[in-house]
């Protein structure tokens, strides 16, 4: 994916964590808790047979999904390794037949959860680049302020992620869909730092370290979070990427 060129210009645009972006010339480019009233028990077995019976009549795409979030939940609380189909199983409440009936092996279902993760991200990312302003500033700290989002940079979607990645050298599908993951972020990020080294003259800086720079604090703050949960903070963590962004373009980040 490359960023096009573009017309505008930035007027102090507000991001999410109240940063601004400097101006830049013209571009080419109820309390409920008391409120409870306990069920008759006619009515719990009725929601029993009527949850019985919704799990009967899902369809195949909502069962394979059930299946693939049970899974996400193994590997972010097993690993890999140690997760089993009997596990998935259980976790989604299915017996283990269902999922041999779905996926037919550990190996497939493995496959399909590591992309469908990739896939949600690339879902959020390319819905936060059409947000985001039309300016090369404005998207580029819309991209960082997302990687820090919740949504995001969550601890069983990050166990997941560093499981999969983990096993990337012995595992060529896996290398397959993370490869893509790092090819998008990367092609996306140069060509945003390209636009404004361009028109910032920032001639000692270079597009790819800028990138690669960026890259690395992202995985480390998802690091952060994963390990130190009680400890990390969002907002700190913004900070810092903020800051790194206003050393290297002083012209565009106040």
């Amino acid at each position: 994916m490359s960023i096009h060129s573009y017309c505008g210009r930035i007027h102090g645009f507000r991001p999410l964590y109240g940063y601004r972006i400097a101006r830049t010339g013209p571009l080419c480019g109820a309390d409920l808790r008391n409120y409870y009233v306990k069920p008759a028990s006619g009515l719990n077995k009725m929601a029993a047979i009527a949850n019985k019976s919704s799990r009967r009549t899902a369809t195949k795409e909502e069962r394979r999904q059930q299946l693939i979030d049970a899974t996400v939940k193994c590997i972010a609380r097993k690993g890999i390794g140690s997760t089993t189909l009997g596990d998935v199983a259980q976790e989604a409440g299915l017996s283990q037949g269902i999922v041999n009936l779905h996926f037919n092996s550990k190996e497939n279902l493995l496959n399909e959860t590591l992309q469908f993760i990739a896939e949600d991200y690339k879902a959020q990312f390319d819905a936060t680049m059409l947000k985001a302003g039309t300016e090369a500033a404005e998207k580029l700290l819309a991209l960082m302020e997302m990687d820090l989002k919740p949504s995001i940079c969550d601890r069983q979607k990050l166990a997941v992620w560093f499981a999969f990645w983990g096993e990337v050298k012995s595992v060529p599908t896996y290398q397959k869909v993370c490869d893509a993951y790092d090819g998008l972020y990367d092609s996306v990020i140069n060509s945003l730092c390209e636009i404004i080294i361009k028109e910032g003259n920032y001639r000692q800086l270079k597009a790819t370290t800028v990138t690669d720079a960026l890259q690395s604090m992202t995985d480390g703050l998802w690091l952060s979070c994963l390990v130190s949960p009680k400890t990390f903070d969002r907002e700190k963590a913004m900070d810092a990427v903020y800051s790194y962004l206003r050393a290297v373009f002083p012209d565009h980040y106040e």
